[in-house]
C-alpha cells in the first residue's frame, strides 16, 4: 500500500512537471512566433507598444509583453522567463496565468503613466519581473518550505536585476515596466498567500 501510494504520487508529480514545462516552453514558442512575424514585417509591430499618455498607447498595454525590439531582446527575456514561469506553477499552473495577466497590466499601466513622452515600451520584462515578485512574495507570505527555497534561489540568481527598477540608472531599460510588473507579482503573491492561510484556518 505504502509503496503504491508513493509511486502514484511520484507519477502525479512527474506529470505536473511535464505539463508545467510544456506551458513554459509553449509561452516562449508563442513569443518567438510573434517576433518572427514582426521581423518579417521590418519590425513595424513595435509601433503598437505602450506610448505614454496617448489614447492609442492604451491598447499597447495589452500588446507590450508580446513585442520585442530585436532577437537579443527576445532571447534575454526567454532565458529568464522560462525557468521563472516553470517555478511559478509549483502550486497551480493557473498561478502563472494570473501573475502574467496582472503584471502585464500593472507594468503596462506604469509605463503609460510614467514613461517618457515620445517613448514606446515593448517587451515581456514586466511580466518577468512580475514572476520574480510573485516567487519572492510567495516565500514571504506563505512560509512553506517549497516557496521559501524557490524564493532564495530567485533572490540569488535575479537579485542583481532588481536594480533595474531604479529610475534612470540604466539607459534604454524601462524601469517603469520592471518596477510595476514586480509590484503586480507581489500583489498576486499576497492575495494567494492570504487565501491559503484562510483555508488552513
Amino acid at each position: 500500500m505504502g509503496k503504491s501510494l508513493i509511486a502514484r504520487e511520484a507519477g502525479a508529480l512527474v506529470t505536473d512537471l511535464k505539463k508545467a514545462a510544456k506551458w513554459s516552453i509553449g509561452a516562449a514558442a508563442a513569443l518567438t512566433g510573434i517576433t518572427t512575424v514582426n521581423w518579417l514585417m521590418g519590425w513595424d509591430l513595435l509601433a503598437y507598444g505602450v506610448a505614454p499618455r496617448t489614447a492609442t498607447g492604451v491598447a499597447g498595454i495589452l500588446a507590450m509583453p508580446l513585442l520585442h525590439a530585436g532577437w537579443g531582446h527576445l532571447i534575454g527575456n526567454v532565458i529568464a522567463g522560462v525557468p521563472l514561469a516553470f517555478m511559478s506553477m509549483e502550486r497551480k499552473r493557473t498561478d502563472f496565468v494570473v501573475v502574467s495577466l496582472v503584471s502585464a497590466l500593472t507594468s503596462g499601466l506604469g509605463c503609460w503613466l510614467f514613461g517618457a513622452t515620445g517613448s514606446i515600451h515593448v517587451g515581456a520584462s514586466g511580466v518577468i519581473f512580475g514572476l520574480i515578485g510573485f516567487l519572492l512574495g510567495r516565500g514571504w507570505y506563505e512560509r512553506r518550505a517549497g516557496p521559501m527555497i524557490m524564493a532564495g534561489g530567485v533572490g540569488f540568481f535575479f537579485g542583481g536585476a532588481l536594480l533595474t527598477m531604479l529610475p534612470g540608472l540604466f539607459a534604454g531599460i524601462s524601469w517603469q515596466a520592471h518596477l510595476f510588473g514586480f509590484l503586480g507579482g507581489l500583489f498576486v503573491a499576497k492575495v494567494l498567500g492570504g487565501a491559503m492561510k484562510k483555508k488552513k484556518g
